[in-house]
């Protein structure tokens, strides 16, 4: 099981829309693939169609007591969404009082990655979805993944504040004591716009051996998608947004055919 995070501390810069877009692209493959809203505000819950406010059993439900739920008691939290090949882990509205209540606890940055262990056998990929801030929900998160994909949009404060989380990643490593890779996918680039070459710019000279050859356009297919609650490959499978998620993934090795894979979830 792959386990990826997509993170930055900067909100707005493209994070959900890269899990959704990445995870519609690798559950057409067959992959079953697992997506985790650790974010209090809940957009990726909200993007399928399941209101935090009323979801009664959500990731928070991680952090309320030391012992982490078992595989049966973890699958009465995940939710199917329109996809067959997708599910996702809800969050809801509690998921804003878990710093305040068990930041202090013995072992609560690895909640979440000893939950994950628990449905190793059951999905293919796992992409989380994380708060723009640094605490115990990004740490989880953090501690889980074994790559962390960075969406960036080519603006100046957007990259000033991937400098920060750069440097919140050489915490987190020296905390782990292992290596954790990360990709920087510049994301929201206005063609024409002088502003976005000149990030761009920036970011290829800042980050030169993070940021690889995609480059994720605007795209107004991402808010349609997202206003019906479907992927945007199952929205508009030849958009440019999507293509530039297709040939990030394709620059993984995870869109050759040989890749392809036909389990069916289990549960």
């Amino acid at each position: 099981m792959d386990i990826w995070a997509v993170a930055n501390q900067k909100g707005g810069v493209g994070k959900t829309t890269t899990v959704v877009a990445c995870a519609g692209l690798l559950a057409e493959t067959g992959r079953r693939v697992l997506v985790v809203d650790l974010d209090p505000q809940g957009s990726l819950t909200t993007y399928f169609r399941l209101d935090p406010a009323r979801v009664t059993r959500s990731t928070y439900e991680l952090f309320k007591t030391p012992r982490v739920p078992g595989r049966d008691a973890l699958y009465t939290m995940l939710q199917p969404v329109a996809s067959a090949e997708i599910t996702l882990f809800p969050a809801g509205l509690a998921l804003a009082t878990v710093e305040r209540q068990f930041r202090s606890d013995e072992g609560v940055g690895l909640r979440l990655s000893r939950a994950l262990a628990c449905l190793a056998r059951d999905f293919d990929h796992v992409l989380i979805d994380t708060p723009p801030v640094l605490g115990v929900l990004m740490i989880n998160a953090l501690a889980a993944a074994e790559l962390l994909l960075l969406p960036v949009q080519t603006d100046y404060l957007a990259i000033k504040g991937l400098e920060r989380m750069a440097q919140t990643l050489q915490m987190v490593v020296r905390a782990r004591g292992r290596e954790l890779r990360y990709c920087v996918i510049p994301t929201m680039y206005e063609p024409g716009s002088e502003s976005s070459a000149q990030g761009l710019r920036t970011l290829m000279r800042s980050f030169a051996d993070q940021v690889g050859g995609t480059v994720v356009p605007l795209d107004g297919s991402f808010r349609d998608a997202s206003a019906r609650g479907i992927t945007p490959s199952s929205y508009a499978p030849h958009s440019k947004g999507v293509r530039a998620y297709r040939a990030l993934l394709r620059g993984m090795g995870l869109l050759d055919e040989g890749a392809r894979r036909s389990n069916p979830p289990s549960g």
